[in-house]
């Protein structure tokens, strides 16, 4: 990339970010105005969801079906979501350590409205749910992208048995995935627009909240942690999967991935963008398109710190301690609501089911609303840890597969 590539690059995520500050003046000081223009946002959002599915389709399936070592799958697969799994429980210790030392709630609240808790799937249901839709069209829609996923990871392995890593499918889908890509760079111009009406709606829907107490509270930790996390865990990650110059090569890229998924709130409508600096990156397609779409819905190191909050939240609004012998199961239940019900559909709102049967069995009327805000509150910035963090992943999958010089490779071949 010259230098004119990166001031162009720079250049439009300036305008992003401008949009989004001068979003939230306005939606601060004009909410009715905010509230106008809202349609606008959703509008970019409504396109990168219509785009999302065969997307995520395309990229896992021909990235599957173009391999000649179905070993290789395999292997990118497991080491994606063991991954997971330990960066989810590691968010949700380091929130737990911030949580003891600098509580979200300091006296117990004495006036809490209960609200009463809407329908929600059985734990069949979801176990189902996990795997499968119920009929083909089912498949068709964002709310099913874990069984989107495995439709596709098993369509990618029989399109490889059968034309054994090149033939008319596998040019098909790898076709499919380029169209896309180039769908998502033609919507991105209309970004700007979108960002400003995005975060206008918020600061007029969300900005009183932001001032109260002792919800307040809760976002001065958790903000600065997202932050700070990005600037700590992240560059670790990248060390240990790249080695050497990984963490120049990560704070490059990852600015871009950071930024959309900031105004879109959405890891899955993050993915293009993913992909994008993966592929600028040097990490291999095969591992990219993978390990991006499986982490738009269970890679959740931010919803792993929040879910640690509103455990935190809830605890000290009842005017219980939180006690280092709950370490544990807070952690299993940070990663288990997090990392794997994520993307189940008929589990919306399924982290905050778990945490209020887990823990608050006797409140969940009046536990269940206070977690749902807190939710809502948190959800840029987790977004955020989430979506970005899929594109770090990549790089310690990458450490597992391609050997822990792959990224040294890469730099040479370019330098040559």
């Amino acid at each position: 990339m010259n230098k004119t590539d990166v001031a162009k690059n720079y250049r439009f995520l300036s305008i992003l970010i401008g949009s989004m500050i001068l979003g939230a003046i306005v939606g601060a000081l004009w909410p009715k105005f905010a509230a106008v223009i809202q349609p606008l946002g959703k509008i970019f959002i409504n396109m990168m969801f219509c785009i999302v599915v065969p997307l995520v389709f395309a990229s896992i399936s021909s990235s599957i079906a173009g391999m000649r070592s179905r070993k290789r799958a395999g292997k990118i697969l497991s080491t994606t979501v063991i991954t997971f799994v330990v960066t989810g429980a590691f968010a949700a210790v380091v929130m737990f350590i911030l949580m003891k030392a600098y509580p979200p709630v300091t006296q117990a609240w004495t006036n809490v409205e209960a609200q009463k808790i809407g329908d929600h799937a059985t734990v069949s249901e979801m176990i189902v749910n996990f795997f499968t839709a119920d009929d083909f069209a089912g498949l068709l829609s964002r709310k099913a992208m874990l069984p989107l996923i495995v439709f596709s990871l098993l369509f990618g392995f029989s399109t490889n048995l059968v034309e054994h890593g090149k033939g008319v499918v596998t040019d098909f889908l790898g076709a499919l995935t380029d169209t896309m890509l180039k769908f998502v760079q033609i919507i991105t111009y209309y970004a700007p627009i979108a960002f400003f009406a995005i975060f206008a709606g918020l600061m007029a829907d969300y900005g009183p909240q932001l001032v109260g107490e002792s919800y307040g509270r809760a976002l001065i930790v958790y903000y600065p942690l997202c932050l700070i996390y990005i600037f700590t865990a992240f560059p670790l990650f990248a060390w240990f999967g790249g080695g050497k110059g990984a963490i120049k090569v990560m704070l490059k890229h990852i600015t871009r991935p950071a930024v959309v998924s900031l105004g879109t709130c959405s890891s899955v409508a993050t993915i293009p963008t993913n992909l994008d600096v993966a592929a600028e990156t040097g990490i291999s397609e095969d591992v990219s398109k993978i390990v991006v779409p499986l982490g738009a819905t269970m890679h959740m190191d931010g919803s792993c710190f929040s879910c640690v909050l509103k455990i935190a939240f809830v605890l000290g609004v009842l005017g219980n301690e939180l006690s280092w012998g709950q370490l544990p199961l807070i952690v299993i239940i940070a990663v288990l609501s997090s990392v794997g019900m994520s993307g189940v559909p008929g589990g919306g709102y399924i982290g905050e089911y778990i945490i209020c049967s887990i823990f608050f069995p006797e409140k969940m009327e009046l536990a269940f609303p206070i977690l749902v805000a807190i939710g809502n509150l948190v959800d840029p910035p987790a977004t955020m840890i989430n979506s970005a963090g899929d594109y770090v992943v990549s790089f310690i999958v990458s450490r597992f597969v391609d050997g822990k010089d792959w990224l040294q490779k890469e730099l040479q071949r370019r330098v040559a």
